[in-house]
């Protein structure tokens, strides 16, 4: 009888050691792989937005659903720009999104394992904080550039090809991650910019930028006849079809900027689509500067004050 009650007892203790325990650890494991599964699915489906109605053609439903409520700073007058844009900011907030959910259920299924398998997880827990603190305190430059980039993309505070102004790097920028930013300025370098080094960003991309075209004439120059020149000489300039598509508005002659003893400088600006104003600067530069030796409209030359006070 007692050996009967000896063999009873240890096949209790192994049915629990060597069936309920396993099973548990296999359902875990498996409702973590499918939550993980789905979740992903879902993340994927969020940032491509391909089981959107394919007769909606708005604007709106263009953006990938991750980005229908964020707003979105992209300039619309390139489509195909825009389109790769929205397209990488979905997918480089899904790949956060992914990889967040993957952390999670893996700290959960651990966690969950070692509770089934008898062992206190609650010292587990406090240790885990204490080690997170830690290594955040030691990463704490790492988790900044983590951070602000995750901010730059909700935000779309710039994005693939916009030209920007980061600093000590003005460029063209190549690429958004996470952690780092790619600017190519006009020499052709490439700049690695840490985003949580970056205090502050001017974008010369977004909605729309302004031409500012200044024009030096000489003191003894009729002012009125210049600013009436330069006017004419860029509004005909701007019926160009060529210059045409990159102006929004019309030139506006704001009078005199600046005054010098050899000088007199005109400021005129005129409104035009991103990243054309530097364009359009040098050709209304060249048409006005052609307008003013049409009209005899005198220029300033250094030059000749310099010989004249030669000889005296």
């Amino acid at each position: 009888m007692n050996v009967y009650n000896l063999a009873f007892q240890w096949t209790d203790t192994n049915k629990h050691w060597l069936i309920e325990v396993p099973i548990r650890i296999v359902a875990y494991v498996v409702v973590a792989l499918i939550a993980r599964y789905v979740l992903h699915r879902m993340i994927d489906r969020a940032a491509t937005g391909r089981r959107g109605k394919a007769r909606d053609t708005s604007e709106q439903a263009k953006k990938p659903p991750l980005l229908r409520h964020l707003r979105d700073r992209a300039p619309s007058a390139v489509a195909a720009k825009t389109a790769e844009r929205r397209q990488q900011r979905a997918q480089t907030i899904a790949s956060v999104l992914k990889s967040t959910v993957s952390i999670v259920m893996l700290i959960w299924v651990v966690l969950a394992v070692l509770n089934a398998v008898g062992v206190n997880i609650a010292p587990f827990i406090a240790s885990a904080g204490v080690v997170g603190l830690a290594i955040g305190f030691g990463a704490q430059n790492l988790v900044r550039d983590f951070v602000t980039g995750v901010f730059m993309l909700l935000e779309d505070q710039y994005g693939v090809g916009d030209t920007v102004d980061l600093g000590e790097a003005v460029g063209e920028v190549e690429s958004v991650g996470l952690r780092v930013t790619t600017v190519r300025d006009i020499d052709g370098t490439l700049w690695y910019v840490r985003n949580g080094e970056i205090a502050r960003v001017g974008n010369m991309s977004q909605d729309y930028a302004v031409a500012r075209i200044e024009m030096p004439v000489a003191l003894t120059a009729d002012v009125a006849q210049a600013e009436r020149v330069a006017v004419e000489a860029a509004e005909e300039a701007i019926e160009d079809p060529a210059l045409a598509a990159k102006v929004l508005g019309k030139p506006e002659m704001l009078g005199v900027q600046e005054l010098s003893p050899d000088l007199l400088t005109l400021r005129m600006t005129i409104k035009t689509r991103p990243n054309a104003q530097w364009s359009v600067q040098r050709r209304l530069r060249r048409d006005i500067l052609r307008a003013y030796d049409e009209n005899d409209i005198e220029l300033p030359s250094r030059q000749s004050r310099v010989y004249a006070m030669a000889d005296e």
